[in-house]
């Protein structure tokens, strides 16, 4: 119990300290995706005329309840690789478990972005999107999903940050290139036939489709497909909490 208390002191901590001395507050959690969402639209309706896949509708629905998602998963490995280094005078000073400051990292990413995630939904909704609100618990459950592999890739990658400090300046361009090598601008359809089988490898493409799946009926997804994710999604968190708890006691000689 006392450990689940100081993670949630933590993620409160992170999320206060984002938005220490902003105007918008807690706001631009929301303005920053929406303003993405619309210069990407922008970009792919009116300026590269992009197809729309069948039976996908409008294209901001369709990449809003992808981009969502990506965003909450590339933010939260961006500031948890950070975590040890950022707090390496606490941990100087203060006895408390090292993963916290991970999992607080991670998860204040996915708190914020999993509320705009709701709000914007509600949003298209109300705007006339046919977006299946019932299911919105199940794309939660997608997203807790998407936080488990989330938080293996943040252990593995903070405990690494510590000794090649060279992760985290490269991991921006890192993210951009996997956030392009997902369907999250366009459907697995829309690429030829013999690159498609290839997008299974990526663990990203499973929750793309599952989102527009079960929030706008676009494409099917199974139980078995969920099972397979949720099964990748432990095993990299248990190799990387594994990597993180390996290298932990060697941390303090190189902060």
């Amino acid at each position: 119990m006392a450990a689940f208390q100081l993670a949630l002191h933590f993620v409160r901590r992170d999320i206060r300290n984002r938005y220490l001395g902003s105007f918008s507050g807690g706001l631009w959690a929301l303005l920053q995706p929406l303003i993405q969402l619309g210069v990407y639209g922008f970009v792919f309706v009116k300026v590269m005329k992009a197809p729309m896949p069948p039976g996908a509708g409008s294209y901001v629905p369709f990449l809003a309840v992808a981009l969502w998602p990506w965003t909450a998963f590339a933010e939260a490995l961006t500031r948890s690789t950070t975590a040890i280094q950022d707090n390496a005078a606490l941990i100087g000073k203060v006895a408390l478990p090292r993963e916290v400051l991970v999992f607080a990292a991670a998860a204040a990413s996915f708190v914020i972005h999993g509320l705009g995630f709701c709000a914007i939904v509600v949003a298209m909704r109300l705007a006339g999107v046919p977006i299946e609100l019932a299911a919105l618990p199940l794309a939660l459950f997608g997203f807790v999903q998407l936080f488990i592999l989330a938080l293996g890739f943040a252990f593995l990658f903070a405990a690494v940050q510590v000794f090649v400090r060279d992760l985290a300046p490269a991991l921006p361009q890192i993210t951009m290139l996997w956030m392009f090598a997902s369907p999250i601008f366009y459907a697995r359809a829309s690429l030829p036939e013999q690159y498609r089988g290839w997008m299974d490898w990526n663990p990203i493409t499973h929750y793309t489709e599952y989102f527009r799946a079960v929030l706008l009926g676009t494409g099917t997804t199974s139980l078995g497909e969920a099972a397979t994710a949720l099964a990748v999604a432990l095993a990299v968190f248990a190799l990387g909490y594994a990597a993180f708890r390996r290298l932990k006691p060697h941390f303090e000689d190189f902060l």
